[in-house]
């Protein structure tokens, strides 16, 4: 509440300010302080795009891929009352996806590690579950490029990806390690929910 109240003060007359006046046409403006909150979107833009700036130094000169798994929102919201069973899910189907396509000699035809990070929220600061996640070499002895601007391709790692993803979900309900509020509530009925993942079977 103390962070949220700071970002609604932010910049307005609740927190005061000063005038500043052209000395030339008379012009008055008036510029509110600043909360300086850690947390402000509007104070740690600056900060923020330093960082930004300072970490890009620390990056090697090669081309490097960021791959990014998501979930569709109503999957979200299951997601939303089961975030062990279903964040864990998307570490294990996201990394499986990679290393299995990753291990396919038509493919890349390599042993694939990768550091993988969850962020639960969007920047609009809705619930928006997703893992990003980077390559890495697991030995380092020789270096296997992919394809030029293209790590794995894409519609293949999302194909994948959606169908452990769906049939990993389809096991959790099976073993009971799924719970269901509210608007879900229906969906404790395995056709119920069966009918629900067949409409994103083939969603992309």
């Amino acid at each position: 509440m103390k962070v949220k109240s700071a970002i609604e003060a932010c910049r307005t007359d609740a927190l005061g300010g000063h005038v500043a006046g052209c000395t030339k046409c008379g012009h008055h403006h008036i510029i509110y302080n600043s909360c300086k909150n850690r947390h402000c979107p509007k104070c740690q833009e600056p900060a923020a795009r330093d960082w930004i700036a300072a970490r890009a130094e620390d990056l090697l000169p090669v081309e490097y891929i960021h791959v990014v798994f998501t979930l569709p929102a109503e999957v979200a919201q299951i997601a939303y009352w089961n975030k062990q069973a279903v964040y864990g899910l998307l570490f294990r189907a996201s990394a499986e996806t990679v290393m299995t396509l990753g291990a396919d000699p038509k493919r890349l035809g390599a042993k694939v590690g990768m550091a993988a990070g969850l962020h639960t929220w969007g920047t609009a600061l809705t619930h928006h579950p997703h893992i990003h996640m980077i390559g890495l070499s697991p030995d380092g002895s020789r270096w296997i490029a992919c394809h030029p601007g293209c790590f794995l391709h894409v519609r293949v790692r999302s194909r994948l990806f959606r169908r452990l993803f769906l049939d990993g979900l389809m096991d959790l309900h099976r073993t009971g390690q799924l719970a269901f509020h509210g608007d879900l509530a229906t969906l404790v009925d395995g056709r119920a929910f069966a009918a629900v993942l067949a409409s994103f079977r083939k969603a992309e």
